[in-house]
This record gives C-alpha cells, structure tokens and sequence, in this order.
C-alpha cells in the first residue's frame, strides 16, 4: 500500500507540475476506491499530501517570474476561509451525496476543459500575435 501511495503521489506531482491541476482529482478517488478510505478521508488526506507539491511548484514558478503574489494572497486567505466552511459541510453530508458531488464537479470540470478545446480558436490574440 505504501508504494502505491508513492506512485499516486509522483502521478499526481507530474499532473500538477505539467497542468496546474491539483493532485485531488487524482488522489481522491484512487485513496477512495484503491486504498478504501472514506470520501471525508480522501479529501482530508489529499489535502495534506497536495502541500508538498504546492509549496516546491509555487517556488519553481517564483523563479520563472510566474506568481502573481497579490493574486495568491487573495486567493489564499479565501482558501483558508473557504475551506473551513468546506470541512463543516463535508462532515455534516452523508457519505453518498459528498461522493455524488464530488463526481459531479469532477464531470463538470472535464466537460468545461472539452468544450474550452474544442471550440475554434480566433484567428488572432488580443494582443495582434497570431495564435
């Protein structure tokens, strides 16, 4: 079990360095079905393990000029708020409909990235260079 954690993990680096997505929409289903916990468990648990990666790629991003600092204090403090009210939703919710949610925003982040590649492109940026 200790090296399947390990490979989701490095999966889940590789996604986040090469996307930007978060390692939970990995994580949390694979610790869910794979490893049985519950979807409170899942979630708690990759939060946690996402900090390493967040923490070494925001660093990386720093030194390619990348970070809006402003934009990630804002969006930080927000986090934090938001996901206490998050905790408190998730444990008071029956196990079924958080793992019903879960799917659906899932479901709903895909069709959003579908329909964001599949749709034509214009034939010049808004800054005149062409695409």
């Amino acid at each position: 079990m200790d090296v399947l954690a390990a490979v989701l993990g490095f999966v889940g680096g590789v996604l986040a360095g090469l996307f930007g997505v978060g390692g939970g929409i990995l994580f949390v289903p694979t610790l869910v079905l794979v490893l049985g916990l519950t979807q409170v468990h899942a979630e708690a648990t990759s939060l946690l393990a996402i900090l390493p990666t967040v923490l070494v790629g925001a660093w990386r991003q720093h030194r390619h000029g990348n970070v809006d600092w402003r934009a990630a204090l804002f969006v930080g403090l927000g986090s934090v708020a938001g996901v206490e009210g998050g905790v408190l939703l998730a444990k008071a919710l029956p196990e079924h409909t958080l793992r019903r949610l879960f799917a659906v925003f899932t479901l709903l982040v895909a069709a959003n990235l579908a329909w964001r590649a599949l749709r034509p492109k214009p034939a010049y940026s808004s800054k005149g260079d062409s695409a």
